[in-house]
């Protein structure tokens, strides 16, 4: 009974979002609160929640800040000369533009954190994708294919979980694989390529044009980026005036100050030069403190944005109009994590997540063992979008190898096989992994949109690896 309900779930919320009969956000929280109803865990529901919840607090804490970081240094220009760098390189091509993701993604999820990667990358390159009028499906099409790949590097979540759950290291695991991932970082590149000529085709060859590109380096930009409040628009020119409306329509000017009152000391503006260089040099620390793990991912996120408002806007004004305009972004992003949240609590506090693991590999034929790690690669895309990572490597993928080593397979086959799919190229479709929606909410797309777009080319990836370990011995057939 708890499978069927869990895979009844989990069909159900693909089935809804896909054809956008409901949204995504509606569907993870009504699904698996109606499943846990119907299971008779109505006494539990809150407890379950909250359960869900507390988990992907941090998560939710952490892109909801980093969302305004970046989305302020986005207004700052901290990533015009990129952007003016790509449009130049790629002279208005859409095609190289969409080579350029897939590259650029390649080398940030080197670090092996899909959130860090989703949030660098769609933050960079979403203004070209706008300036040029491209379809920010390819940008979250390829960063997630990029993504999906690198996610196999050994201190990655998947390939982390699966040496853990059967108790191997990097060199039986990862080592033997990594010319099958050469093979799918060539495909990658192969599939941006074919998605940015049909890009192309459908644009054309535009040239460079908008700010980011027509601006001389160096001149302020930030007149047409500042953000506006309804009744109070503060500038950012050197005389720092705010342009307030009275009540009978008049407008008056003032000195910008960081209060109200009379007489309170003017901020002096920093020369745009040298806030330039303090907002890169921020970024650079946090990105360096995110990857050597200094702090807590959310901690860093508060201090970096903290930092960079209190610099980049001094006054109560600026901060509050920062605020305003990019509110809707946080609260899509965030709200959506947490609905997250509440499915994976429902599932996982059930055990739902667990019956649907030993069903699976009950369904599996004994004459099929030792054709296994081929099975295991192939179907593990697809399972991303059933099973939770630690539901399915802690809990199916030893079954699986025990299964197979009563054929007289070796279980570290079937672990080289999972890495190849199971929440690496699969992960960046899944509803069940949280940095999904940062990836479709920074880029402006639905859940079920992204997953109908790039779902073939994500599946071609695991399936070009796994045609690569075979060919290189990483497992047999």
């Amino acid at each position: 009974m708890p499978a069927a309900l869990g895979f009844a779930t989990i069909a159900v919320l693909l089935l809804l979002t896909m054809t956008k009969r409901a949204s995504v956000l509606v569907a993870l929280i009504l699904l698996p609160v109606l499943a846990a109803l119907i299971g008779g865990f109505a006494s539990d529901l809150g407890e379950l929640i909250l359960g869900g919840l507390s988990k992907v607090a941090p998560t939710g804490i952490m892109i909801a800040f980093a969302v305004l970081y970046f989305s302020l240094m986005v207004d700052a220009g901290l990533f015009d000369p990129l952007i003016r760098g790509l449009l130049r390189a790629a002279r208005g091509d859409p095609l190289r533009i969409t080579v350029a993701t897939a590259v650029l993604t390649l080398c940030v999820a080197l670090d092996g954190d899909g959130a860090s990667t989703f949030l660098i990358t769609v933050s960079a390159l979403l203004p070209v994708y706008k300036r040029l009028g491209m379809n920010p499906l390819v940008l979250s099409g390829v960063v997630c294919l990029g993504a999906g790949v690198m996610n196999m590097v050994p201190w990655g979540g998947p390939t982390v979980r699966a040496m853990a759950a059967l108790k191997l290291d990097s060199s039986e695991v990862f080592n033997p694989v990594l010319p099958a991932m050469g093979f799918g970082v060539a495909w990658v590149l192969v599939a941006s390529y074919l998605l940015g000529r049909r890009e192309r085709n459908r644009l054309g060859t535009l040239s460079p044009r908008g700010p980011a590109a027509d601006v001389p380096n160096g001149e302020d930009e930030r007149g047409n980026r500042e953000p506006a409040a309804s009744t109070t628009t503060v500038t950012a020119e050197p005389s720092r005036q705010v342009t307030r409306t009275t009540a009978d329509g008049q407008e008056r000017q003032a000195l910008g100050s960081p209060g109200d009152g009379p007489g309170a000391v003017r901020v002096p503006p920093l020369p745009r030069t040298w806030l330039n260089i303090f907002n890169l040099l921020l970024t650079v620390a946090l990105v360096v403190c995110l990857i050597q793990e200094v702090l807590p991912l959310p901690v860093l996120f508060v201090l970096g944005f903290a930092i960079a408002a209190l610099v980049n806007h001094p006054t109560w004004e600026q901060q509050q109009a920062l605020l305003d305009k990019h509110a809707k972004s946080v609260v899509l992003v965030t709200t959506m994590i947490f609905a997250a949240g509440v499915l994976t609590g429902i599932l996982s506090g059930t055990r739902m997540i667990d019956e649907m693991a030993e069903t699976f590999v009950s369904v599996v034929p004994d004459s099929f063992g030792s054709h296994l790690p081929v099975a295991v690669a192939v179907t593990g895309m697809p399972l991303s979008l059933v099973f939770t990572p630690d539901a399915y490597y802690f809990g199916v993928l030893p079954v699986l190898a025990e299964t197979a080593n009563g054929f007289g397979t070796d279980p570290a086959e079937v672990a080289r096989a999972a890495i190849l799919g199971q929440m690496t190229t699969g992960f960046p479709l899944s509803p069940l992994t949280a940095s999904t929606f940062i990836l479709v909410g920074m880029s402006g797309v639905s859940l079920g949109e992204h997953q109908r777009f790039i779902f073939r080319w994500a599946f071609g990836t695991t399936l070009v690896m796994t045609a690569g370990a075979l060919v290189t011995g990483a497992f047999a057939l």
